[in-house]
C-alpha cells in the first residue's frame, strides 16, 4: 500500500510538473507571436528598400536607420506631429476622466427622479454604430467652425457612455457611510467627490485612462475629416500620408511608426498597475 501511495504521488507530482511546463510553453509562445511583429517593425527602420522585400527576409538589424530617419523628417515635421497627439490625447483623457467621474459619481451616489431610465438611454447610445454619426458630427463641426482644430477630436467625446458606465460600476463599491460621515464633518459634495471618491476609484480612473488615451491617440477617421495642415496632423493622419509623401520608402514608414507607438508603450507602463487593477476588480465583480 505504501509503494502505491508513493508511485501514486509521484505520479501527481509529474502531472503538475508536466501541466506548469506546458502552460509556460504556451505562454511563451504567446509573448513571442505578440513582441515579434514589434521587433520586426525596427528591423525593417533599420533596412532599405531593397533589402526590406529581399528572400529570405531580413531578420536582424541593418545599417539603414539613419538614412529612413532623414527620410521621414524630410517629408513631414513628424516631432510636431507626435506633440499634437500627445496634446489631443492628454486633453481628451483629462476631460474624459473629470467628467466621466463625475457623471459617474452621480449615477452610483444620487436618487433622482428617472435615474434608471436616464442611465438605461445613456447605455442605449452604444449600440448606434459610430459611422452613422459621422456626417452630423462633421456638420456641427463645421458650424461651430471647429474645423482644422483640435477641438472636434477632444471636446466631444470627453462624457461618453462607456466612461459613465465604467465609473458608475467602481464607484457603487465605495461604501455610503464613508459619505455619510463626511458629511457629518461638513465636507461638502465637491469635496466628497475629490477627496473620498477619486481616491477610491484610482483602478477605475486608471483603467478609463488607458483606454481613452489609447483611442484618442489611435483615431484616424475623425482627424482625417477635421485637420486640413500638416502643422495640425496627429500621427495616424501623418503616417498616412507618408506613404505617398516618402515613394514607397517603408523603412522610413516604419520608423515613423516605431516612434509613433513608443508614446503609447510609455503610458500603458506608467498605469499598468492601475490597469490591471481595474480588471481584476471588474471581473471578480462580475
Amino acid at each position: 500500500m505504501k509503494k502505491k501511495n508513493y508511485a501514486g504521488q509521484s505520479s501527481g507530482k509529474f502531472m503538475k510538473l508536466f501541466k506548469k511546463i506546458l502552460l509556460y510553453t504556451v505562454l511563451l509562445f504567446g509573448v513571442l507571436a505578440t513582441l515579434f511583429p514589434f521587433f520586426y517593425m525596427i528591423v525593417l527602420a533599420t533596412r532599405g528598400r531593397s533589402e526590406i522585400f529581399s528572400y529570405p527576409p531580413p531578420l536582424w538589424f541593418g545599417d539603414s536607420l539613419a538614412e529612413n530617419y532623414n527620410s521621414l523628417m524630410a517629408s513631414l515635421p513628424f516631432y510636431k506631429n507626435i506633440l499634437n497627439s500627445l496634446i489631443v490625447s492628454t486633453s481628451a483623457t483629462v476631460l474624459t476622466l473629470f467628467f466621466c467621474a463625475l457623471g459617474g459619481y452621480g449615477f452610483a451616489k444620487y436618487e433622482f427622479k428617472g435615474k434608471n431610465k436616464l442611465f438605461f438611454l445613456m447605455l442605449s447610445t452604444m449600440m448606434i454604430p459610430m459611422l452613422l454619426g459621422v456626417i452630423p458630427w462633421y456638420i456641427m463641426m463645421t458650424e461651430f467652425g471647429w474645423l482644422n482644430s483640435f477641438k472636434p477630436l477632444i471636446i466631444p467625446g470627453a462624457a461618453n457612455a462607456f466612461g459613465i458606465f465604467l465609473m458608475t460600476q467602481f464607484m457603487e463599491d465605495i461604501p455610503d457611510e464613508l459619505m455619510e460621515a463626511a458629511r457629518i464633518d461638513g465636507a461638502g459634495e465637491f469635496e466628497m467627490f475629490y477627496k473620498i471618491v477619486l481616491p477610491l476609484s484610482l483602478p477605475g480612473l486608471g483603467t478609463l485612462a488607458i483606454l481613452t488615451f489609447l483611442g484618442s491617440w489611435n483615431n484616424y477617421m475623425q482627424a482625417l475629416l477635421v485637420l486640413e495642415s500638416e502643422a495640425k496632423y496627429t500621427i495616424p493622419v501623418a503616417l498616412s500620408m507618408l506613404r505617398g509623401k516618402v515613394d514607397q520608402n517603408w523603412g522610413a514608414q516604419m520608423v515613423g511608426t516605431a516612434m509613433g507607438i513608443a508614446p503609447i508603450i510609455g503610458v500603458f507602463m506608467l498605469a499598468s498597475k492601475q490597469f490591471i487593477a481595474g480588471i481584476t476588480e471588474g471581473s471578480i465583480k462580475g
